[in-house]
């Protein structure tokens, strides 16, 4: 199961193992029972701490981790390669007894949690979103006793899948009942079963001094605005809804200069970390509702937070990024996650043999349709423009497929569905006029952005297409507010031009200030 180069990484991780472990796996006679088995046996082989046992849980093929002696342990339903393969390292370090890097406050709120919660998530093993969840909750189910957790490989699994209805991953649910959908990671689990945490983060925020910039928004241009405000050494805050920002869900990145290959949540990661050599105050989990302009210049501007508190800086740096630009069709959110789906990565892989459509002819939706033609029964991929805007390269490899049907000129108007999933699409033929059905299980929506700017109406001045409007210098229509990325009017949306305007931001906030009359800066301090 492993090569060579797996088994000498895992041989030197499994070093760090401080308490015996059992694998106790729970096998039939099908070809994954197999494999297991051939997995936790390679993996028992390379430390003296680890064994293997036998077992009967109700999910074959599936295996417990579980510290010797005890009923600390995590379960894995299914084998956790591919993007899981990490979770599976972490889950023998964690078990066997090695301490998490999460923050020492966040992991002392885990043990301090009250009540019984036994967590099941489904995932898939080409799901870049899914990592995130199952090892926030493998470790919540280390740190405290009366949580457990069990991962489940949804493909493995699609009579469980199908029963309860999962159409999209990674899917949670809590004591048998859903609990959430999406990518989440250990802060937010915890805050949602934690009652008194929003609280005590608005609390924590109201005592924050103002900033000397704040920035709002943690994705690539963010970031790069933290960074080079900090190096300056000025008092430097982050307020964002979730740090990475749409980076996290994207799956391969080619065109990273210098960097051949590297996926979102790597590159997420390494974002944070950079940011956290410096001196800067990251405010995770928070979405901004409202912003103050200040009155006179140099004077401070106040952002409004969705949990009631609020922060204030000299200068502002918005970089709040775009997200899925959606249909706003009939039966689009009713559906969604029933079927809808905005990521062919995660939920391609639970369409299996099914027939679905594609919306969008972009790059986007091309690569989306061509992914997909290798896992479901049949690709529809509906354009509105006449022709295909993806690079010819990707639709000569489109074009190829014997399982792709593409239309153009096409309008969608309709998501059809019985209640309780996503049975068909209806389209408007632009050139006829004439309405067209199509049978179908899936609907994976892959049409552009759209701006997280919507707070910001009548603060700030925006596009028609609600861009922040800004200059070369980043400057935005209010004195001493400038902004960054994919929330701008900055042409083509793309990671290395989104960082080369934060840095243009955080330079030009600091010239700002640095140009601030004395005795205007002298009055705001007293």
């Amino acid at each position: 199961m492993l090569d060579a180069t797996l088994t000498q990484q895992l041989k030197a991780y499994l070093v760090n193992i401080r308490e015996p472990i059992e694998l106790v796996a729970s096998l039939g006679d099908d070809a994954k029972s197999r494999e297991l088995n051939d997995l936790l046996n390679e993996i028992a082989a390379l430390s003296d701490k680890v064994s293997v046992t036998t077992g009967a849980d109700k999910r074959v093929p599936s295996f417990m981790i579980r510290r010797t002696g005890t009923d600390i342990g995590v379960r894995f339903a299914g084998l956790p390669m591919g993007h899981e393969f990490t979770s599976l390292v972490l889950a023998l370090l964690q078990v066997g007894g090695h301490p998490s890097k999460a923050a020492q406050d966040l992991i002392e709120q885990v043990k301090g949690l009250d009540g019984d919660f036994a967590f099941e998530t489904y995932f898939s093993l080409s799901c870049q979103n899914c990592p995130d969840v199952v090892q926030a909750l493998n470790l919540m189910s280390v740190l405290n006793p009366r949580i457990s957790h069990v991962a489940i490989d949804g493909a493995l699994f699609k009579e469980e899948v199908d029963a309860r209805k999962v159409m999209a991953v990674p899917t949670i649910f809590l004591n048998g009942e859903p609990f959430g959908s999406g990518r989440m990671e250990l802060e937010q689990i915890v805050a949602k079963i934690d009652s008194g945490a929003a609280t005590r983060a608005a609390e924590k925020i109201k005592a924050q001094e103002p900033f000397e910039v704040l920035i709002v928004g943690g994705g690539p241009a963010g970031a790069a605005a933290a960074i080079y405000a900090a190096r300056k050494g000025i008092r430097t805050g982050v307020a964002a809804e979730r740090f990475g920002g749409q980076v996290l869900d994207t799956m391969a990145i080619e065109n990273f200069i210098s960097v051949n290959h590297t996926e979102g949540p790597k590159l997420a990661a390494a974002l944070e970390a950079h940011v956290k050599d410096y001196d800067v105050e990251i405010m995770n989990l928070q979405r901004a509702t409202k912003l103050i302009p200040a009155r006179t210049e140099g004077g401070y501007h106040e952002v409004v937070l969705d949990n009631g508190a609020s922060l204030k800086g000299r200068t502002l740096i918005l970089s709040t990024g775009a997200r899925w630009r959606q249909m706003g069709v009939p039966g689009e959110d009713e559906y969604r996650n029933k079927g809808v789906a905005y990521c062919p990565h995660c939920d391609g892989p639970l369409f299996k043999g099914k027939r679905v459509a594609v919306i969008g002819g972009g790059n986007s939706g091309v690569e989306a349709a061509i992914d997909l033609a290798g896992i479901v029964a049949h690709v529809t991929l509906i354009e509105f423009d006449s022709q295909l805007r993806a690079d010819a390269v990707l639709q000569r490899k489109l074009a190829s497929l014997p399982n792709v049907k593409i239309i153009t000129s096409a309008l969608t108007s309709k998501v059809d569905g019985n209640g309780e999933r996503v049975t068909g699409l209806s389209y408007k033929d632009r050139n006829s006029g004439t309405e067209h059905d199509i049978a179908l299980e899936g609907i994976f929506v892959q049409i552009g952005l759209v701006p997280n700017t919507e707070w910001l109406k009548d603060a700030v001045a925006l596009s028609p297409r609600g861009e922040i409007e800004i200059d070369a210098r980043g400057e935005t229509s209010v004195p001493g507010v400038f902004a960054a990325g994919d929330c701008t009017t900055v042409p083509y949306k793309q990671i290395v031009i989104a960082m080369g305007a934060g840095s243009t931001a955080g330079l030009s906030a600091f010239d700002y200030l640095i140009r601030l009359p004395a005795s205007e800066e002298a009055a705001q301090a007293a």
